[in-house]
């Protein structure tokens, strides 16, 4: 690739005059070099002292590719406009809808990018054991152990060795409602999944569907049901039996995956709880995801049980505060002695080239002042405890962040990203779509059950 070699051929002049360099007068970070590496701080320029750390290797290019597109992807290339300025790293962006199939080929190809974020822990170990990861820098190591729990980071732990921070985070346990509805009759946000339970009865005995779902998206339909499904097994059999259930050291048919799924058809095939505005149950199927939750805008059903990247859903103009149009609490626990489990996802940042500028941008993007700026460029939400939660505008990322940050929440990834993807985004998502079509939870979990690969 010709910028990788002409990045090459500057680092080796680097070095050639970095003797006669060592006796000059120390220059701006414009005229940085690898030369000058060992003074960093003599080569920052005014105002860039934040990016000391990361001098010495001006004038070359760290590739990264992501499966984020659109606005949220030029906030990344916002957010990291100073940190190029300030150490003249040019970081060169790429967002594909075809991230997880491309980045394959890529890397099949020895094209792989200098650094990917990686949303399913299950590709990173994959890429891992093919020995195609590059250990992180120990400063990056050292912020992830600061600013992440061992919980986060040991999804992108493989066989002993860590690959990489993470980066964004979501929850996905997440009931939306409309905090305006809910003053107006009279209802509390509960507290307990037996409360929850209660006031949707309370909704349906005024004769209304307290309960609005949507499961279809295309290739992907169902992915939603799973995500229940887990929310359950978490609040249900606890996360020691969830882990072992994302593990397979428990059939996917165990009684604990029985139960949890029909608490789950509690609330999505009782008839009297849903699909307000949309008809029975079976609609939920044909709904497209991201219109599952609209009908509470028009005061026909009361809740939505859906992520906090639903916030981008709501129509232009919606109010999504505590006292506004929706919002959001989170989905209560069933018993709190299980503690308080979150479900959400993310990505991770790992690197595929050992080059001084990669493990800067890795190391930055594991700092505090990455997370911080990132949260300025636009909405945001990590688990970095070193991000300031005060200075997130978006109230539902504020919510998160808190949650996230919370010492008692027993965070545990998305299960359907973890497992093989023959389970995980096939015989899981299409048979919860057959489930919500009327088959039965035994015969559901059965078949999945026999699907899973025998090695």
């Amino acid at each position: 690739m010709p910028a990788r070699t002409s990045s090459g051929q500057r680092r080796k002049v680097a070095a050639l005059l970095g003797l006669a360099l060592a006796v000059s007068a120390c220059g701006t970070g414009g005229s940085s070099n690898e030369g000058q590496a060992a003074d960093p701080d003599a080569s920052v320029k005014p105002g860039c002292e934040a990016y000391a750390d990361y001098q010495g290797s001006s004038g070359t290019t760290v590739s990264v590719y992501t499966s984020i597109r659109d606005a949220e992807a030029d906030a990344y290339v916002e957010t990291f406009k100073e940190f190029e300025d300030c150490t003249g790293i040019t970081i060169a962006y790429e967002g594909s809808g075809e991230f997880e199939a491309q980045l394959n080929v890529k890397v099949q190809g020895n094209n792989a990018p200098d650094i990917a974020f990686i949303p399913q822990p299950g590709l990173l170990e994959r890429f891992a054991k093919a020995g195609k990861l590059v250990e992180p820098s120990e400063a990056t190591v050292k912020n992830a152990e600061e600013y992440y729990s061992e919980a986060w980071r040991s999804y992108a732990t493989v066989d002993g060795k860590f690959y990489g921070a993470p980066n964004s985070g979501n929850v996905k346990s997440f009931v939306w409602y409309s905090p305006k509805a809910f003053t107006a009759a009279g209802y509390e946000v509960p507290k307990t999944f037996d409360e929850l339970i209660e006031l949707s009865d309370t909704i349906a005995a005024t004769g209304k569907k307290p309960w609005c779902a949507g499961i279809e998206s295309g290739d992907a339909t169902g992915w939603t049901t799973t995500d229940w499904t887990e929310d359950l097994m978490l609040r249900d059999a606890g996360v020691d039996t969830y882990d072992k259930w994302v593990a397979h050291e428990i059939p996917f048919n165990d009684p604990a995956v029985v139960s949890a799924v029909d608490k789950v058809g509690s609330i999505l095939k009782n008839e009297k709880y849903v699909n307000g505005g949309y008809g029975d149950v079976r609609s939920i199927a044909t709904v497209p995801f991201g219109d599952g939750g609209l009908p509470i805008t028009k005061g026909e059903c009361s809740l939505h049980r859906q992520a906090s990247f639903y916030s981008s859903f709501w129509p232009a103009g919606t109010k999504i505060a505590e006292d506004g149009d929706v919002y959001a609490f989170y989905f209560p626990a069933i018993d709190a002695s299980k503690g308080k489990p979150v479900l959400g996802g993310g990505e991770f940042v790992v690197a595929f080239a050992d080059r001084p500028e990669v493990q800067h941008v890795q190391t930055y993007l594991a700092s505090p002042e990455f997370v911080n700026a990132r949260v300025k460029a636009g909405p945001f939400t990590s688990a970095h405890t070193g991000l300031d939660a005060s200075g997130i505008t978006d109230p539902i990322g504020r919510l998160s962040v808190e949650i996230l940050q919370d010492e008692e929440s027993e965070f545990r990834f998305d299960g359907s990203d973890l497992m093989p993807a023959a389970v995980g985004s096939g015989s899981f998502w299409k048979g919860m779509t057959e489930w919500i079509n009327g088959k039965s939870t035994t015969e559901i979990l059965g078949n999945i059950e026999a699907s899973y690969p025998k090695s």
